[in-house]
């Protein structure tokens, strides 16, 4: 299994002078899943080199596993010093993409006319595509081949109203990620905030904020693996919108 994950490359939050990014646990659970689920990990950005870190997100009192994991892993700090810039990956590459979080990816992923390509190849081709918090933000602007929102009719998350106004963000960000995700035709659902929540529907992998981080990981690893719709016809789980156990 090859997968990419896609982080950001932007670093400003807004014009508040503060500064913003991936969101380290959105990274490091992910990562962790992957790696130790035996997939090949390719990390990538806009402009490559070292994504720019959420300091909110670097600090004892977010830190799990995941983080101290990370903070002591050597190769994966040199991997992710070393991003491969997104226009010099083949999609093709690849089995998988996963959009880790932070507010970053709401100004340049979102954007990003690469990344939206990409997002739609893997969608033709019904890869997995994953992505947690606001990195679901990343779809917004990619469209189905019949040019509809990539979101329209699947059930989706992400981010939340009220999860963004308790981080007092709400006016600062360019969009808000349910908000858009309704926008776009989405079937957008949710838990109370900072509850684990995740939504299957293939090819789409989604998770509502950092808690969900692991188990969205989990729920791609699951789908990657789960043999085509053709292959489960007439055995336990023979139905066309069966969705695997996200873990």
């Amino acid at each position: 299994m090859k997968l990419l994950m896609v982080l950001t490359s932007h670093n400003q939050l807004g014009d508040t002078g503060r500064q913003t990014g991936f969101w380290l646990e959105e990274f490091a659970a992910p990562y962790y899943r992957f790696i130790d689920g035996g997939a090949t990990v390719t990390l990538a950005s806009p402009q490559g080199g070292h994504p720019p870190l959420d300091p909110t997100s670097d600090n004892p009192e977010t830190d799990t596993k995941d983080t101290v994991r990370f903070r002591q892993d050597r190769q994966a700090q040199s991997m992710l010093g070393a991003t491969r810039k997104l226009r010099d990956l083949n999609p093709d590459d690849f089995d998988a993409v996963f959009y880790p979080g932070g507010h970053g990816p709401l100004w340049d992923l979102a954007e990003d006319p690469v990344s939206i390509e990409l997002i739609e190849n893997f969608y033709r081709h019904n890869k997995p595509i994953g992505a947690v918090c606001h990195g679901p933000g990343a779809l917004r602007h990619a469209k189905q081949p019949d040019g509809r929102p990539i979101v329209s009719g699947k059930s989706v998350t992400g981010f939340s109203n009220a999860e963004e106004a308790a981080v007092n963000l709400t006016e600062t960000v360019p969009f808000l990620v349910e908000e858009e995700l309704k926008h776009c035709g989405g079937q957008y659902s949710h838990a109370e905030e900072w509850e684990e929540h995740v939504v299957v529907d293939p090819p789409l992998v989604t998770g509502q904020n950092p808690a969900s981080s692991a188990a969205t990981a989990a729920a791609l690893l699951d789908l990657l693996r789960a043999p085509p719709v053709e292959a489960r016809l007439g055995a336990t789980a023979s139905r066309p919108d069966f969705r695997p156990n996200p873990g």
